[in-house]
């Protein structure tokens, strides 16, 4: 059976920089632990902005740089930089159509698993463009390795997967 992790924007400014929470920061050992125990392809996409950051859309609507292409909050955290195999998948846009392009050099997919961050942004988003490209692979988002911009829109983000067909495990 061939499995796919999808490790969603595991970096610096959304774990303890600009975008940081608390949660996020104590989500990051379980998410080392499921990537060192993951049986299967293990992917990470990385949010990537740039020097014009405050003159996009997103920058006018959330106006707190982040993610900046080359700066230490762009990086994935460093336990999990260790533990990553391929190239990470940088992507401008909160789903990535890169991800698909990867995910359709695969033989074979059977599940594709999610963590990351933020669950009620980029999480969501990444698998609602892979649900629309893959309807009939099974899709888990990982709970306990997720964390929102805030408690609540975490859970929500979760019940609206739920209702897309997205299995939520470990709640």
């Amino acid at each position: 059976m061939a499995k796919v992790l999808i490790v969603v924007d595991m970096q610096n400014d959304f774990i303890d920089g600009a975008l940081g929470t608390k949660e996020a920061i104590a989500i990051v050992p379980y998410v080392k632990e499921v990537v060192e125990n993951f049986e299967g392809k293990v992917l990470f996409t990385r949010d990537t902005h740039f020097d014009n950051y405050m003159e996009t859309q997103e920058g006018k609507n959330l106006p707190v740089p982040h993610c900046i292409k080359g700066t230490d909050g762009w990086q994935i955290c460093s336990v999990l930089e260790e533990l990553r195999k391929t190239e990470a998948i940088d992507k401008v846009t909160f789903g990535s159509k890169d991800l698909v392009d990867v995910l359709k050099k695969e033989e074979s997919i059977d599940e594709i698993t999610f963590v990351g961050l933020c669950t009620d942004i980029c999480v969501i988003s990444n698998v609602m463009v892979v649900k629309a490209f893959y309807p009939e692979i099974p899709l888990i988002v990982d709970a306990k390795g997720c964390a929102g911009v805030t408690v609540s829109s975490h859970l929500n983000a979760l019940e609206a997967m739920k209702m897309c067909q997205v299995k939520v495990i470990n709640e």
